[in-house]
């Protein structure tokens, strides 16, 4: 699993709600589960909660959920980049067997630093997660599509 990339596009449902606005659930992330006055604020909304479920995961040391396929009525929600990057680097480290103080050794950095870097709401730098990734044996790419 070397090579393997990180998806990271969770099929949504996107549902009127009885109560007026919209309410987004994911089938592969059961805890995500919220709601918006319009589609684009349900969606922006999904954003967050999707993170938000997937931060649970981490904080209880479990593999993250994967994606399944997306069905023609379903909406594809991901994660920010920022919280893709770190992501990545989590699974990466669950995937590896490596702890938080063997990836602080390979970078020559204080556990803080690591902590930092997994934590959702630190703004941390591309070029640690690219460092962190390529200790894991992995590398970071970035594409706009």
């Amino acid at each position: 699993m070397k090579n393997a990339v990180l998806n990271l596009d969770f099929p949504a449902t996107l549902r009127r709600a009885k109560e007026g606005g919209y309410a987004v659930t994911f089938r592969d992330v059961p805890e995500a589960i919220t709601q918006g006055n319009d589609r684009a604020e349900a969606l922006a909304n999904a954003v967050d909660a999707l993170e938000t479920a997937l931060e649970l995961y981490s904080d209880a040391s479990s593999d993250l959920p994967r994606p399944s396929r997306p069905r023609a009525v379903d909406v594809v929600v991901r994660p920010s980049a920022l919280a893709c990057m770190k992501f990545a680097v989590y699974q990466t480290m669950r995937e590896r067997g490596v702890r938080k103080s063997e990836l602080a050794r390979r970078l020559g950095w204080h556990l803080p630093q690591i902590n930092r870097l997994l934590d959702l709401h630190h703004a941390s730098r591309l070029d640690q997660a690219e460092a962190a990734l390529h200790a894991l044996g992995k590398r970071l790419e970035v594409r706009a599509v």
